[in-house]
């Protein structure tokens, strides 16, 4: 299926079969290439808490495993993000920016390729993080990120939901070559993008974000 530009879909992040996160963006374009979403500062998002309010990265890997959750609402706070996904790939593309709206560098989101939904009102893309991601500055040099963190809810084998690590890892290493060779869309496609400053901000979450995972 293919969702037309100027509609808004859900982002929606799974961690194994619990909804962890949900993000209202807006199609800019879909095609051959692949899925591009604007998630604007200020949108109206959820996320997972424990029963202390804290997040799955305010605490150890082991704790959270074991207490339940609850979706509680909140703002996207940082700056605008693109989003692109690109199609039969196990990673998406973020394109970070500063507060001034200016480009600052890809961010390589390893995740289980996204499945897309259409419930008619409403439709969206799920995925499952991988927690490994790849920071590739503007230069093409690049960073593995939250090393640390994969590797500790690999220790966790009974809750996490990464069934195989190398795959993972190979991934973020085909991502990379991407990147050292300026390879779209690392060679500077949407680096100028500025949001029409009409569109409006998702003030809520739909009905419907809640859905079971596609």
């Amino acid at each position: 299926m293919r969702f037309a530009p100027g509609r808004t879909i859900l982002y929606r992040n799974f961690s194994g079969g619990e909804l962890s996160a949900v993000r209202p963006c807006r199609v800019i374009s879909d095609d051959d290439r692949g899925l591009l979403l604007w998630l604007a500062r200020g949108t109206a998002v959820i996320g997972l808490v424990a029963p202390d309010g804290r997040r799955i990265r305010q605490m150890p890997f082991a704790e959270w495993a074991t207490l339940p959750h609850r979706p509680v609402p909140g703002r996207w706070q940082g700056p605008g993000v693109l989003k692109f996904i690109p199609p039969d790939a196990d990673h998406s593309v973020w394109f970070f920016r500063d507060d001034s709206g200016e480009f600052t560098d890809w961010y390589v989101n390893l995740e289980e390729r996204a499945a897309r939904w259409d419930d008619g009102p409403i439709g969206g893309v799920d995925v499952t993080d991988q927690d490994l991601d790849v920071v590739v500055h503007r230069d093409h040099t690049w960073e593995w990120k939250d090393e640390d963190e994969f590797a500790e809810r690999l220790a966790v084998p009974g809750h996490y939901w990464v069934p195989d690590e190398e795959a993972v890892w190979a991934e973020g290493r085909r991502v990379i070559k991407q990147a050292e060779a300026a390879e779209f869309p690392f060679d500077g496609t949407w680096t100028d993008f500025r949001p029409d400053p009409a569109w409006p901000v998702p003030a809520t979450v739909p009905a419907g974000w809640d859905r079971p995972k596609a």
